[in-house]
This record gives structure tokens, sequence and C-alpha cells, in this order.
């Protein structure tokens, strides 16, 4: 429960500004109407939210330097825009815990993935909520966001994500059960369209989302 509460839209963390590369592939053909947004949900959930499922249970665990793990999630994102995009995001995250957990964690520079597996141990969550939390943001932001990009049906979207809901338990489990590797060893999923995209969308002049 702890992980849907914080992954929720209301919490001031600042997601609402944020695509997850959806405005990018509506611009470019991409999405366009409801079963092309689920492929692409779908795609980014396998990539994307597996790799910041991974280094969200990896930082709730403890178990790692957050620096180590923010150089890991940097390595794995090759686009400058979507490691600054991470970075804001991160922080956003991170100021509003503080202010909300009241104390129990410090604002800070830090990754998107890994801001949320710290906020997740100090709010007492265990590394699977934190994986759970990341992989589910990784499709419901884009989601939303799709929702006010191409006005689709919002029922429909929605049902796209609650028919994610299975394989996003099977990535926070995985997620969970890497938590204490060598962080060099986490999943690396690449999807180059997500870099492309991203440094197109920082060069376009008119743009709803921040990423």
């Amino acid at each position: 429960m702890l992980d849907l509460l914080l992954a929720d839209g209301r919490f001031p963390s600042g997601g609402h500004a944020h695509s997850g590369g959806v405005e990018a592939a509506v611009a470019a053909g991409r999405v366009i109407d409801g079963p092309s947004l689920r492929a692409f949900l779908a795609g980014r959930l396998a990539t994307a939210g597996r790799v910041a499922a991974a280094l969200a249970a990896a930082a709730a665990s403890g178990a790692h330097d957050p620096a180590r793990l923010d150089a890991e999630a940097a390595a794995r994102m090759s686009s400058p825009a979507l490691r600054e995009a991470s970075r804001h995001q991160g922080r956003l995250l991170l100021r509003a815990a503080a202010a909300v957990l009241a104390g129990g964690v410090a604002a800070g520079d830090h990754h998107h993935a890994v801001a949320i597996g710290l906020v997740t141990c100090a709010a007492g969550g265990v590394p699977r909520s934190a994986a759970r939390w990341a992989a589910y943001d990784s499709i419901a932001a884009p989601a939303g966001a799709a929702v006010r990009l191409c006005g689709l049906d919002p029922f429909e979207t929605w049902g796209s994500v609650a028919s994610l809901a299975v394989a996003v338990e099977e990535v926070a489990a995985e997620a969970a059960a890497t938590a204490d590797v060598d962080p060099r060893l986490l999943p690396a999923c690449s999807a180059p369209l997500l870099d492309v995209g991203a440094e197109h969308h920082i060069r376009s002049e008119v743009r709803l989302f921040v990423s």
C-alpha cells in the first residue's frame, strides 16, 4: 500500500510535468490511439521500467552508496536530456518527501529511481515496494500524459495500465531479488527510441511536458 500511496499522482513531487517520453512518441506518430499507447507502455515497462525498478530496489535495500547507484543510473541513459529529467524528478521527489516525512529523508540531487528507493526506505518500506512504485510509475505517468495529449478515452487508457498489473509485479519481484547484487550487474535494458525522442523533445519549440 505504501508504494501506491507515494506513487499517487496527487503526491506533490512534480511527476505531472513529465510524460515519460510519450509526448515525443505522439509527436513522432508512434502513439496515436489506444492500441499504440498500450504497446508503448508495455515496451517502456520492459526496458526503462525494469531498469528503474532495479535501481529503486537497490536504493531501498540500504546496501549501496546512493552516489554509486546514481552513477549506474546515468550510465544507463545515453540521452543527456533524459539524465537531466531524471535528476529533476529526483530532486522534486526528495524535496516533497523531506516535508511529508518530517525529516525522515533529506532533500538531495539523485536520479529519480534512486530517489524512489531512498524515500521508500525512509518511509519504512522494503525493496519490493520501491520496485513496484518505480515500475508502476514508468507506465502510469505516460498513460496520464497521453490522455491529455491525444484526447484518448481515459477508461481505455487506464484499462491498458491495469492490463499490465501482472507484468508490473513480475518486474518488481525480479528487481527485489537483485537488490543486493553488485550495481554493475543490475539490468541495463536499452530503449533507443526513448533516448532519441528525449533529444528531439528537449529541442521542440512547443511542448506541454518537461520530458
